[in-house]
């Protein structure tokens, strides 16, 4: 794939991660919201220390909540494009919008699905502040273990497909890929700060949430990207359907 075609594909993935995050940031402003807000309300109620509001919680949930959203949407959408150009054609015999597909179904399970079964994300009030770079390292360590895991899941898969079948394979690797996360998740140390009188209901619903926000940002950027990147690697497919479809028949 030569470097134009890279590039290409890169500008749109990160426009491809844009539009999905606009469609995120529209779910995390209906189902995100109310839990961000409920949990505020906890930590006000039981907290005697008043600090100053430097941003308003208006502007945390709109602007704030948009460019935060919108910037990690481009930004992942350029790295999982990057990841596409690499992986079209050396994962089985998929076209791009498969493989879009699954690179977006990867990035998914290894980039937030395995972090979050472990460390899953709680809303204010529901963390204590003194373990924010504990729980930080924790968090970006299982992303970092889960992305290798999940890279070399793939590559024993594409070597024993050669000898035993895509099918065996596929369940060889996924297989491989659950063993060494469960053995990890065991051994890695458990972060549990939630108060015992925090609100049952109101950390269910903001866990799911934001488990609902991330699989729609990856689910939608694997569909419109798949779409803008099949256009990219077939032009000429295009400009000859086009030609066609105008072209006026002349009498012989």
């Amino acid at each position: 794939m030569n470097s134009a075609i890279v590039r290409t594909l890169l500008v749109r993935g990160m426009l491809a991660g844009l539009a999905a995050g606009m469609l995120a940031f529209g779910l995390a402003r209906v189902i995100g919201e109310p839990g961000v807000n409920a949990g505020i309300a906890y930590e006000d109620a039981h907290s005697h220390e008043h600090e100053v509001e430097i941003v308003s919680r208006a502007m945390q949930s709109t602007a704030g909540l948009a460019t935060a959203v919108l910037v990690f949407g481009t930004a992942v959408g350029g790295i999982a494009a990057l990841a596409f150009c690499f992986a079209l054609g050396r994962i089985g015999r998929f076209g791009a919008r498969a493989t879009a597909a699954l690179v977006a179904g990867g990035a998914f399970v290894t980039v937030y699905l395995v972090p979050f079964l472990k460390y899953p994300a709680n809303p204010p009030g529901a963390n204590d502040p003194d373990t924010i770079g504990k729980r930080t390292t924790l968090y970006f360590g299982m992303i970092a273990l889960a992305v290798l895991v999940g890279i070399a899941a793939v590559i024993l898969g594409r070597r024993l497909a050669e000898r035993y079948g895509n099918w065996n394979a596929t369940v060889a690797a996924a297989a491989a890929f659950i063993t060494v996360i469960a053995a990890a998740m065991a051994f890695l140390p458990t972060v549990d700060e939630v108060p015992k009188d925090f609100p049952a209901s109101v950390l269910w619903q903001f866990r799911m949430a934001s488990l609902g926000i991330q699989a729609l940002l990856w689910a939608s950027f694997g569909v419109i990207f798949g779409f803008l990147a099949d256009r990219a690697l077939r032009p000429q497919a295009a400009d000859d359907c086009e030609a066609a479809a105008t072209r006026v028949p002349t009498a012989i």
